[in-house]
């Protein structure tokens, strides 16, 4: 809901440091790279209980996030690139919640299971949608460039980063917060769904 908003805000901040590392000959593959593995160090921590740890990884692997989108653009974008970047958000998006899971089962397996569950229905709105979008030659830029079509949606990336980050910070939260979160992501399915059977 908020992407295309501070999409802008996010690219002015970055810019100079992307052009350094696209001009350093570093590649966005490579910082998709870093990127997932500081995801799954994050997860790590969460798992262990080290959650100043995990906010400092799970930032770097969000920041790295954002530079590798940029770094394509500079260097010249890839079918590859854009489907390791996707891949590595899911990722990301799959392991903390089961490292929330796995850290507290006991007051977090609930909570972590709904959350995981309305994040797989609602990435396969999201690709679906992308699929259908492409078969139709649809193209939207509302938030930047991108290999594939990337449908807006009541949550998306902006308001699962502030999730997340709220429970690094207090993580006893997290069974309210994700069961929350888990409804408004099945929300963004739904009306996903609704736009989909308006346009195709």
């Amino acid at each position: 809901m908020f992407d295309s908003h501070l999409r802008p805000l996010i690219e002015r901040a970055l810019h100079k440091s992307a052009v350094a590392l696209a001009a350093g000959g570093l590649t966005a593959n490579f910082l998709t790279g870093l990127g997932f593995g500081a995801s799954m160090i994050a997860a790590i921590c969460v798992a262990s209980g080290a959650f100043p740890l995990a906010l400092t990884f799970g930032f770097a692997s969000r920041l790295l996030d954002g530079l590798d989108g940029m770094v394509a653009r500079l260097r010249g974008p890839t079918l590859l690139g854009g489907y390791l970047d996707i891949l590595a958000d899911f990722a990301f998006y799959a392991a903390l919640p089961l490292a929330f899971v796995i850290y507290d089962p006991t007051r977090n397996g609930i909570a972590g299971a709904a959350l995981l569950a309305s994040f797989f229905v609602n990435a396969t709105s999201f690709l679906g949608f992308a699929v259908l979008a492409e078969k139709q030659g649809q193209e939207t830029a509302v938030n930047g460039e991108k290999s594939h079509y990337h449908a807006t949606g009541l949550i998306e990336g902006s308001e699962t980063i502030a999730f997340f980050t709220l429970c690094l910070i207090w993580p006893s939260l997290f069974a309210p917060l994700g069961l929350g979160f888990a409804g408004l992501a099945t929300l963004t399915v739904l009306l996903r769904v609704y736009t989909a059977g308006k346009l195709f």
